[in-house]
């Protein structure tokens, strides 16, 4: 990744409008030259708008676009260095392999035997078979299909390329081997990849920088392990994963009361001009049982529910004085040493306390 590269895409006030209806609000945003840079948010965040104005099939209603300087607002999807890989992956089903990775290079008149060798090429980096090239599309599984859509989009050799949720169709197994390839293949080519998903997970495997997107704008931009650690606020605490949340006002200069227990609750950092707002812990960062007993953040409860996680166990712990359910993980060769229907502490650090605004 270029260190000088601040201004390759950026967007400045970027603002799309469909009637009275604003889909994408005042967006401004610099992507890096050679980063992987993911937009991630629930249906309706607009996201799928923004990516549909950064490759040229739909325009801004006001705002600059620039890659490397030049405006591109104006510039036709066809005339922008860049490609799409849709969720539909949109490969022709009566065409080889072959036909549909040189098909951009086939338009651009590139001359059939350095088509050919390009297109092995790319099999070959893509860790298909270069066998493959006279193979029917519609004879391939769904994973390699993904890796042919990839190969026909590097034909074009763009300077990014956009990616609309092409994993989200896939099963888990497939999808969590692809989330691992397209990170690899990224860093194999030198591209920038932007990539718009809902799944938490995606971004977090595959991203260097990730934008949160909620009702048409940005919340918050940043690592994986900024946004993980340092959310901005409970949409993000809560759309990083499971969170135990609770409201909370200022109690003192380093500790908080909860609004609905009333227990004084101690944090490590109080943000500045914090009164209000929600303490959130991350349910890994939960202990439980005897390890909770002399933590000097305590909730007593029952344990109501445990659920197998793969290397982790879930706790589900019912508050007794609220009634409220909090969910405490450990590892599966680390458990819980008693079981469901115990009375129970559970408790954190006062320096695993994230404390948010509304």
């Amino acid at each position: 990744m270029s260190e000088d590269s601040s201004s390759f895409l950026e967007l400045d006030s970027i603002t799309k409008k469909f009637g009275d209806f604003t889909a994408v609000r005042d967006i401004s945003l610099k992507i890096r030259e050679g980063e992987f840079f993911t937009l991630v948010g629930p249906s309706g965040s607009g996201k799928t708008t923004m990516i549909r104005m950064l490759v040229g099939m739909e325009q801004p209603t006001s705002g600059e676009m620039r890659l490397q300087g030049r405006v591109l607002n104006d510039v036709p999807a066809n005339k922008r260095p860049t490609c799409m890989v849709f969720q539909s992956l949109a490969l022709f089903p009566h065409k080889s392999v072959g036909e549909n990775i040189e098909f951009s290079m086939k338009i651009a008149g590139v001359d059939p035997a350095r088509r050919r060798q390009r297109a092995e090429e790319l099999l070959t980096q893509l860790r298909l078979p270069v066998n493959y090239y006279d193979k029917g599309v519609n004879q391939c599984s769904g994973g390699e299909r993904q890796r042919i859509a990839l190969a026909r989009a590097l034909a074009f050799d763009p300077q990014i390329l956009f990616f609309d949720e092409p994993l989200s169709a896939l099963d888990f197994r497939l999808r969590k081997t692809l989330e691992k390839e397209l990170k690899d293949i990224h860093k194999e080519t030198g591209k920038t990849f932007v990539y718009i998903t809902h799944s938490l997970e995606e971004a977090m495997v595959m991203s260097d920088r990730i934008a949160i997107m909620k009702a048409g704008g940005i919340v918050q931009v940043g690592s994986p392990h900024e946004i993980y650690n340092n959310p901005v606020d409970k949409f993000v605490a809560q759309f990083m994963g499971e969170v135990n949340t609770l409201a909370v006002e200022k109690a003192g200069a380093r500790s908080v009361r909860g609004q609905a227990d009333g227990a004084t609750y101690q944090v490590s950092r109080m943000p500045e001009g914090f009164t209000s707002g929600f303490l959130i812990i991350r349910p890994e960062v939960m202990k439980i049982g005897k390890a909770a007993e002399r933590l000097k953040n305590r909730v007593k409860g029952v344990v109501f529910n445990d659920y197998a996680l793969g290397s982790r166990i879930q706790y589900q712990v019912r508050a007794t004085a609220t009634n409220e359910h909090w969910l405490v993980e450990r590892l599966q060769d680390d458990p819980y040493e008693g079981k469901v229907d115990d009375t129970v502490s559970i408790g954190w650090q006062p320096a695993d306390s994230i404390l948010v605004s509304e």
